[in-house]
Order: structure tokens, then sequence, then C-alpha cells
């Protein structure tokens, strides 16, 4: 039977809001996840780069993808990351997030090491092996130094049902279509979802899903109508709004990493929330919140 495409749309990382002391904000991470349902998102992705998982603990990731999942209560379906660099902690946060309720997982290939091919593949499928949950791949090349090649990708696909999808998150639109060309093409079901927000609208024209992309925290109706608007065969509006999802990348070079950067934003144009990070990671300065309010500003967003 013809699997059917699961978790396409737009679906935004979600950044995990924090206390003053570090501890998981309920309150304000709540109110971050009712605002993006209510703007329409098609899914929820938690743990990712934006969520913060590389500066938690394997207990803190628990607790927080078993509030996560307690909070959106099935309105719209969980992903939870649960990759890494250690292949154990991985399988053991994965079945952590299938007996907690998620609808799928998200697993980055590991990084430090660069991994052979077929340690890679191996890799994966141990992880697609230790669970029934769907699986989404997580290619970041930038951040991993290796990047999960279409030719691997379809691999892996071939091999193991439960994988079902990737989040690109390369500026690279040949490597989209590569994707797409090579892996959609030999499986209709698999989904194609960028990571960077100036990307959606091209994935889409060339037959990919939707986006996992950072504007969803503080901006989703630009995705959100972006998409609607291109399902609707309205592509001038569709490009209308890709035209400010060109400019939102701006705001990332402000600091590395970025997720300073976001929070302000979610406080800017959405509402108050802590934007406390967790070290390496730190504050964003008083020259760089002006700047990124004048360019939120300029696009419209608060």
């Amino acid at each position: 039977m013809q699997q059917t495409v699961q978790f396409s749309g737009i679906i935004p990382p979600v950044s995990t809001i924090f206390t003053a002391d570090g501890a998981l904000d309920k309150a304000g991470t709540a109110a971050l996840i009712d605002s993006m349902i209510d703007a329409g998102v098609n899914g929820l992705f938690f743990l990712g780069s934006g969520g913060e998982f590389s500066q938690l603990n394997t207990d803190e990731r628990k607790a927080i993808a078993e509030f996560a999942i307690a909070h959106v209560d099935r309105r719209v379906p969980v992903l939870i990351g649960t990759g890494g660099t250690n292949a154990r902690e991985t399988i053991e946060l994965s079945q952590h997030a299938q007996n907690a309720g998620a609808d799928g997982i998200v697993v980055i290939n590991p990084y430090y090491w660069k991994v052979s091919e077929a340690n890679l593949i191996r890799y994966f499928e141990q992880v697609a092996d230790s669970v029934t949950l769907p699986v989404i791949l997580y290619n970041f090349p930038a951040l991993t130094g290796q990047d999960l090649t279409a030719a691997l990708v379809k691999t892996l696909v071939d091999s193991r049902r439960n994988i079902v999808g990737i989040k690109d998150t390369i500026d690279s639109v040949a490597h989209l279509r590569s994707m797409i060309l090579t892996v959609k093409a030999a499986h209709p079901h698999f989904v194609v979802l960028c990571g960077y927000d100036d990307h959606l609208f091209n994935t889409l024209l060339l037959g990919g899903d939707g986006a996992i992309s950072a504007s969803g925290n503080f901006a989703p109706q630009i995705s959100v109508n972006l998409l609607q608007a291109f399902r609707d065969g309205d592509l001038a509006q569709a490009a209308h709004y890709h035209q400010t999802m060109l400019q939102i990348p701006q705001m990332y070079q402000l600091d590395a990493p970025f997720v300073n950067v976001i929070k302000e934003a979610i406080s800017l144009c959405v509402r108050p929330v802590s934007t406390h990070v967790l070290p390496p990671a730190g504050p964003l300065d008083e020259p760089r919140k002006a700047q990124l309010k004048a360019l939120l500003q300029q696009l419209k967003l608060c």
C-alpha cells in the first residue's frame, strides 16, 4: 500500500524559553506554542538547534519533550529532536519521545567526528530500528561538518520504511532539487522540508513539502500565508511573501549562535518572553537589539 506524506507544511523549530536561572520557563514556552498553533502552523519541532538541544543534558531534553507533547495535546503533530554525538543517547531519547507520545523524531547526523558513509548509514538504521515512530533526517552540514547527500538519503529510505523525510538546512537550491529528484521521485511519500526561511518558495516550486525554519517563532504568518497562496495557485501572492522571507535571514547574522536573536524577535513581534539563552550563547547587546528592531519594523513584522 502506498504510504502517504506526513509532516508537510510549516513546522516551526520552537525556541525553548528559559528562566533567568536556566530552568524551563513553562508559561513562556506554552504561550509561544499557543501563538504558533493559533497562526495556523502544520506542526511543531522541539529540541532542534533553536531549541538549544546541544546545551542541554539528557534529563533536561526528556523533561522539555514531555512538557511540549503534553501542552500541544494533539492539536498539531509534534516532532522531537533526538540526535547528537552519542548513538546510545540518541536511541534512548528516541525511545523516550515515542513513549511520551511524540508523532515523530528528527535526527541530526553525529558531529565532531567525521563518520564514514557505512557508519553513518548504520547509525541512522540503528536509530530507525529502535522505534516505530516516523524518522526525519536532519541535514545541517554548516554545523555538523558533514553533508547527507541525496544518494545516501535514498539508500536509507530504501532500507527503512519509517525514514520518511528530511530537514535540509543547507543554503543550496541545487541540494534541495537533488533531494527531491533523487529521493522523493523514488519515494513520493518522502518529505523534503527546507531549513532556511528564504528557500521555502524554491522548495515548493521544486516539488518539496514545506519548511522547518526559524521565522515561524516570531513571524509564522509569513510562511503560513506563502504556503497557502502557493497551494491556491496564486504565485504572485506567494512571491509577495517570498520577498519578505528573502530579507529575514539578515537578522541571523547579528550574533552566533543566533538563538538570542530569535528570542528577542519573539519579544518584539509576538509577546514578551524571557530571552535567556544557555551558554555558550549569550545575551544580545543593546546596539544589536536596535538593529534587530529596525529590521523587523522595516519588514513590517512588528
